[in-house]
């Protein structure tokens, strides 16, 4: 044997070597990637009755959605309406009503003052005014 053929038995039995080095992790990655995939096809597997849940629950989220639109639309028109409402009143029955309202406050305090100088004979029923003799 001839030094050219030892050196290629040497590096022919390194790289045989090395192939078994480098095997051993290409196998464990294999394993590795094979349980990924199962856990992706659980999580697929488990993730559609998932998916199913949440697509009823929007359904009825936007059906009540949609009542909820209606009740808004219904209390916004109740709302025009008192208003409109309120603002007939104001203009028919508002201004003859504070009219009447001052009318029976002005005559409640005049019927007041009345009582007062009826029960207070001697004194005038006008505050402020001297009396004629200087004194009060």
């Amino acid at each position: 044997m001839s030094p050219g053929q030892i050196a290629a038995l040497i590096a022919a039995g390194a790289f045989v070597l090395l192939v078994l080095l480098l095997a051993v992790p290409l196998i464990k990655l294999g394993r590795t990637l094979d349980e990924a995939t199962v856990a992706l096809r659980k999580a697929h597997e488990n993730a559609d009755p998932l998916f199913t849940g949440a697509n009823t629950t929007l359904n009825h989220v936007n059906t009540q959605l949609e009542r909820v639109d209606g009740i808004t639309a219904n209390a916004r028109a109740v709302s025009g309406n008192v208003s409109a409402l309120t603002s007939l009143f104001t203009a028919t029955l508002g201004g003859p009503l504070v009219k009447a309202a001052a009318l029976s406050y002005g005559v409640s305090k005049a019927v007041r003052a009345r009582r007062r100088a009826a029960e207070e004979p001697g004194k005038h029923s006008r505050r402020g005014r001297k009396s004629r003799g200087g004194r009060r």
